[in-house]
């Protein structure tokens, strides 16, 4: 049985009279870039992030690129975040000439380790980027605490995010003083192309976000100060309006999947469940964990963007998956540190071995709302199938502490 790493036309098709509609109304009001659309959605995306500020933007990546843009961040300055996440999260923080200064992550969640960041705070630290990668939230507590006693804004990249909450049910995207969101297709809620958010509950900076978005222009053709052409397309929106209503049991549904990934994993026998972060006898694969940041809280709500397995065969493993048409990707296989772009850091490759053992073992799989039980059956028996076979192997992953090989 054929299943895609993502089918979005299974989306599409659910939602066709419905998307159909709004593509139409945009195209017969010609109104094309910002308007009443993108209006309308940052008000339904503010109610539902709970946040006093949503402006729709062209990417996940331009919010970001504006957040610190924002902020006047730039040469001289330095932004920590973290080493294993999507390029825009560092390659922003370069655009503007600042350094990004890398740390590693923890072993569940994948998330800035609040450890670490501590010590990577300098004078020159002028902004933190926590990632609340996959659809799990950063530590949220202690980030904005060590951030708050140094008086460092956090900007709190949501971009796989958009939906997951922290402690008491709040909303990421409102609890530093930016946040960014991505509408890329392949996200929980995506658009026909690409498109973003940025959110914050600071009148001064919203208005100064805005004017940013417009080439820094207020009014018509005067500049006080230099931005960009962030502006959101109105046909994005549309989709976004006739998609958000949607968007909680997409996340239920994604939520269902991973619980029956788990317990299948589980029953077979070749894994314990979440919480490991060695491969073991009992351990072929690690699973992810939905973690609880606060001892009071169980309010963690963990949207899987992606469901993320770790193997230590994970390459010959993604090609035995894609021989039977299983869908799997890589997120993500080389951390900043080991980037080329990244070279005059001069990142010490043994400060992150968390990071390089994910990128080592990672490896999503299916996970989308539309998936049936039947199709969740066959990745599964996969994966059990090669990995009982693999046992005896040798891991391909390095010699590290973090993934318990020793070869």
């Amino acid at each position: 049985m054929a299943v895609p790493l993502l089918d979005l036309r299974l989306q599409y098709h659910a939602l066709k009279d419905e998307l159909d509609a709004a593509l139409i109304r945009v195209a017969e009001s010609q109104v094309c870039i910002l308007g009443p659309e993108v209006s309308a959605l940052e008000k339904e995306l503010a109610a539902y992030l709970g946040v006093r500020h949503a402006i729709g933007v062209s990417s996940g990546t331009d919010a970001l690129l504006m957040a610190l843009m924002a902020l006047d961040i730039g040469p001289g300055d330095e932004v920590i975040v973290p080493t294993f996440s999507f390029f825009a999260t560092a390659g922003c923080v370069s655009r503007t000439g600042a350094t990004p200064v890398l740390v590693d992550v923890d072993h569940t969640a994948y998330n800035m380790d609040p450890a670490l960041l501590e010590r990577a705070i300098t004078p020159r630290t002028k902004a933190i980027i926590p990632v609340h990668l996959f659809g799990q939230a950063a530590p949220m507590d202690q980030i904005l605490t060590i951030a708050d006693a140094h008086g460092i804004p956090v900007i709190e990249d949501a971009a796989q995010a958009i939906g997951t909450t922290w402690r008491d049910g709040r909303p990421v995207g409102g609890l530093g003083r930016i946040g960014c969101f991505s509408f890329y297709p392949t996200k929980n809620l995506g658009a026909f192309g690409d498109a973003g958010l940025i959110t914050t509950n600071d009148d001064e900076l919203a208005v100064r976000l805005i004017q940013l978005r417009n080439h820094g222009m207020e009014p018509k053709y005067y500049h006080a100060f230099i931005g960009g052409n962030f502006r959101l397309d109105a046909l994005q929106a549309a989709v976004l309006r006739v998609k958000l209503p949607y968007l909680d049991q997409w996340h239920a549904a994604r939520q269902h999947n991973a619980g029956l990934y788990e317990r299948l994993f589980v029953e077979a026998g070749v894994s314990t469940g979440p919480g490991r972060t060695t491969f073991s006898a009992d351990d072929l694969i690690l699973l992810p964990e939905a973690v609880n940041h606060t001892a009071s809280s169980g309010s963690n709500h963990h949207i899987f963007n992606q469901y993320t397995i770790r193997s230590a065969h994970r390459n010959a493993l993604r090609a035995h998956l894609a021989d039977r048409g299983i869908g799997a990707e890589i997120y993500y296989p080389v951390p900043f540190h080991r980037q080329a772009c990244f070279a005059d850091l001069q990142a010490r490759d043994t400060d992150f071995p968390v990071a390089n053992c994910l990128a080592d073992t990672v490896l999503s799989i299916p996970i989308f709302p539309e998936l049936s039980e039947a199709q969740i059956r066959e990745v599964v028996e996969t994966i059990v199938d090669f990995e009982r076979n693999h046992a005896a192997e040798p891991a391909e992953c390095a010699d590290c502490k973090e993934c318990g090989t020793t070869h």
